[in-house]
């Protein structure tokens, strides 16, 4: 038989195979999600998968890759509670380590979203999951899942994760409009929304143990988990800035720094100047699901510290208090 003809027949049955195992991990993971406790109550059902309330299409996604998605040493995992300065890092991270490719007056975040120039993992915004795949290495990815739930080939290889938290009254408001400005049927007023985040009960919640899972690791593997808090950076941001450098093995030089890059990294991620650039605000939407519609300037809100007192009540700001106090009693993780 032509050697030639043996080798294209063989391509094609390892992608027969391939598709037929995703088809099966699919279909498996389905079945597993019909069976996780359900519950109402935000712009979509979730579900409780492994202690965590998740969309079940996220859900589906996070089965699947607990096998499938092949980690790589010199990956680097940005990773977030969602609406505590995710957008922000992204920007940061990528600037970071792409700094030696481009000039800061013709940067790709000048006409392009942060969302969109580092992918999720589990949340394939316009793509499949596979496309992280075709991703040269050093990989920037993200992803909102807890860390128990990462896949293992994460949490094995040696690959760096900044994980960043945010003071949780500041989360919770940031969710709560999130929540009423993505969907497109109805609004979640603020009592009940504080009610089920109180109880855990919100997107990749419990919102503490999310960000207990990554301050844990953070103590015991400080050399491959760096916690981040939204409120220390906004405050110091050219020190975060050098700190996040260092941590991914890219360290400004005495040069850089004397040239004023850190500063000049801090100035084209700041919220003012990207909030403003028309790639941000312009008409278009980042992702679609179901009867949820993300536009590219929901992740642009006003990114103030303290801001929560605008929106909830002391006594509300109270409750969140006392519920996060008992919850990290003991852990060293304050807010």
């Amino acid at each position: 038989m032509n050697s030639s003809r043996t080798m294209e027949q063989a391509k094609e049955g390892s992608a027969t195979d391939s598709s037929s195992e995703a088809i099966s991990s699919q279909s498996h993971s389905t079945h597993l999600l019909s069976k996780l406790p359900t519950r109402e109550g935000w712009t979509q059902p979730l579900v409780l998968y492994k202690n965590f309330w998740i969309r079940p299409p996220m859900a589906i996604n996070i089965m699947h890759l607990q096998n499938s998605f092949k980690a790589r040493q010199d990956d680097i995992i940005i990773a977030s509670n969602p609406k505590c300065g995710t957008t922000w890092l992204k920007a940061l991270a990528f600037t970071i380590t792409n700094r030696s490719r481009y000039e800061f007056g013709n940067h790709p975040l000048l006409f392009r979203h942060p969302q969109e120039v580092i992918p999720f993992i589990e949340i394939p915004l316009g793509v499949e999951l596979t496309y992280v795949d075709t991703l040269s290495s050093p990989r920037v990815l993200a992803t909102h899942m807890p860390f128990s739930l990462l896949p293992n080939s994460i949490t094995t290889c040696g690959c760096r994760i900044v994980y960043i938290c945010r003071g949780p009254k500041d989360a919770f408001v940031s969710r709560w409009h999130f929540e009423n400005k993505i969907s497109r049927e109805y609004s979640i007023n603020v009592e009940d929304a504080l009610d089920m985040f109180c109880e855990g009960f919100s997107p990749y919640g419990p919102f503490w143990e999310h960000c207990l899972e990554y301050w844990r690791e953070s103590i015991a593997s400080p050399d491959k988990v760096l916690f981040l808090k939204y409120e220390d950076m906004t405050s110091e941001p050219v020190k975060y800035v050098k700190r996040i450098a260092s941590f991914l093995g890219v360290p400004f030089s005495i040069k850089e720094q004397e040239d004023g890059v850190p500063e000049e990294v801090v100035r084209l991620c700041s919220f003012e100047k990207l909030s403003g650039l028309h790639a941000n605000q312009a008409a278009g939407d980042i992702a679609r699901h179901g009867n949820m519609v993300i536009d590219k300037s929901v992740f642009f809100r006003k990114g103030i510290v303290g801001d929560w007192v605008n929106h909830i009540s002391e006594e509300m700001g109270r409750k969140i208090d006392s519920v996060i106090e008992e919850k990290l009693k003991g852990s060293g993780l304050v807010f």
